[in-house]
């Protein structure tokens, strides 16, 4: 159910692009309880003319290889649950692919069950 977007700058690996997926997925499965094979994620890279952030908003250092990673969610999870998949995400990709904690950025974005249709214009969660 979860739907993941990942914004960044050109020029990293499949390899590295696969890596960031497999370990956002992860994190999911752990802290919000994510099935097997509810898997719909996206990669889209950035020149620099289309990718901007501020590089010091709220006296975080970050470098051009911010990830900006959006989730947008069924509304059914409580602050705990965020929070721990706010951690797990950045544990997980500091140590696999190597990202260092600041250039993570995410932004949970929670809908109505209601609102997912995975196919043949059917409502399945309603």
């Amino acid at each position: 159910m979860p739907l993941t977007r990942i914004a960044m700058k050109r020029g990293k690996s499949a390899d590295y692009q696969r890596k960031i997926m497999d370990q956002v997925y992860q994190a999911l499965c752990e802290t919000f309880d994510v099935p097997e094979d509810d898997r719909f994620m996206t990669i889209s890279e950035h020149g620099d003319a289309t990718f901007d952030f501020g590089k010091n908003y709220l006296d975080i250092d970050r470098s051009d290889d911010l990830l900006l990673i959006q989730l947008t969610v069924s509304n059914t999870r409580n602050l705990e649950q965020k929070q721990a998949l706010f951690a797990r995400i950045v544990k997980r990709l500091t140590e696999t692919p190597g990202l260092r904690p600041e250039d993570i950025f995410i932004n949970l974005v929670e809908v109505p069950k209601e609102n997912w249709s995975f196919g043949h214009g059917l409502a399945q969660y309603a």
